[in-house]
């Protein structure tokens, strides 16, 4: 490995428009100026045994993600830019520019860069676990997070968000928090990673209107609805990841009941019964702390709650999760698909896409697990389904 030269500014150059050029290239030489490390080609070539597809780990929004051992012994995971996505040209260029300058121990760490030719890829620290989703939903592994771990998780995904969003260099919203964006380690410590779809934050802007991105059930009412933008939209996503952790249901794709067609729905309905350990995950032994299990269940509600001003932020989150907290506030009803959400009233704020004027719709979507990308003008916008994962689609208005 080398020190960067300008190997980051040769990295991104392809994907910069002229027009911004000059701008774009004097922010990515600030970026190249920190103490990240640029890989040979060869380097990883090496290490993943040419890309050989037995070191495939899965296949991430903007190409395939390799494990690789280098000579000094260190595993690595390697994300491989596809050459036939133009969106996943964007998130690697996000992804670098924003982690580039991130250190947290609940963040994953990019290690460094490969440019050579048309070649892209970012290199990360390995994370022997993989990723939460694969252990919560779709493993015989299930038992082994018990409810010490998932605690640990939620304990852990909320410092890593608190960190981005008021203690990095600057705010930082991720807008993808969701199980399969979690990678647990050895010691089961869980990383936040996939920032292609994050968004840098000014100090002085409350929110943003911008096109909405990411994962059907983890995208809050009004982002979805009005592409308004704001850190509360993490914590609605982090509301879901609770309630998720607890029940070992998925959101999206929930099947405990079939009166209800959201585990968001399900869970709030039992908590007003005064039945919400009722959601508890089967797999959850008897000696679990109930009573600790009871207070989560509250604050991933008041985490999903419709209205983001009643929401939390993270901090508080966080001192809710570390101790027991006194009495908490009662949650409202969350903001699951089907449900009615009321536009709160505007304020000031930056805007990269025209928002519409609304009074209240129905959050609803004809998809239910993939992820999306929708815009909202005058008329709401239809969200329509995307095999591929998170790629701009071509918007249909409603007459």
């Amino acid at each position: 490995m080398t020190k960067p030269g300008g190997f980051l500014q040769s990295l991104i150059k392809p994907f910069i428009p002229k027009s911004d050029k000059d701008k774009k290239e004097d922010d990515l030489e600030k970026i190249a100026a920190q103490e990240q490390k640029q890989f040979q080609f060869q380097t990883l070539a090496a290490a993943t045994q040419n890309f050989h597809q037995s070191n495939k780990l899965g296949e991430g929004g903007f190409g395939p993600v390799y494990k690789g051992r280098l000579d000094n012994g260190k595993l690595i995971a390697v994300k491989k830019l596809s050459q036939t996505s133009r969106q996943g040209k964007k998130e690697f260029m996000n992804e670098a520019k924003l982690l580039a300058r991130v250190q947290h121990r609940n963040v994953v760490t990019l290690l460094g860069y490969c440019a050579h030719g048309s070649e892209k890829l970012l290199v990360y620290e390995f994370v022997p676990n993989e990723s939460l989703d694969k252990l919560l939903f779709k493993s015989s592994r299930r038992e082994e997070l018990d409810w010490n771990k998932r605690h640990d998780i939620m304990m852990g995904v909320a410092k890593g968000l608190l960190y981005l969003h008021e203690d990095s260099h600057s705010c930082i919203i991720h807008r993808d928090i969701k199980a399969s964006n979690i990678l647990l380690d050895d010691k089961w410590m869980p990383k936040i990673a996939d920032f292609g779809l994050a968004r840098l934050f000014e100090e002085n802007e409350t929110h943003v209107n911008t096109r909405a991105a990411g994962t059907n059930g983890y995208m809050a009412p009004e982002y979805v609805l009005h592409g308004n933008l704001s850190t509360r939209a993490d914590v609605y996503s982090f509301g879901v990841l609770v309630l998720e952790l607890i029940s070992g249901q998925k959101n999206s794709s929930f099947n405990r009941d079939p009166e209800f067609t959201s585990l968001l729905e399900w869970a709030y309905k039992l908590y007003k019964k005064g039945k919400s350990l009722e959601i508890m995950d089967p797999l959850l032994p008897p000696s679990a702390d109930l009573d600790q299990i009871a207070v989560c269940i509250q604050i991933g509600l008041l985490c999903a709650q419709a209205d983001p001003h009643l929401r939390p932020d993270m901090q508080r989150v966080v001192v809710m999760l570390a101790k027991k907290p006194g009495n908490l506030e009662e949650p409202t009803r969350p903001g699951y698909l089907g449900s009615r959400y009321r536009r709160p009233h505007r304020r000031h704020a930056a805007s990269s896409e025209t928002s519409g004027n609304s009074n209240s719709r129905t959050f609803s979507s004809s998809t239910k697990t993939n992820s999306v990308t929708a815009t909202t003008t005058t008329s709401l916008r239809m969200i329509i389904k995307d095999p591929k994962g998170k790629r701009p689609m071509q918007d249909y208005t409603n007459p």
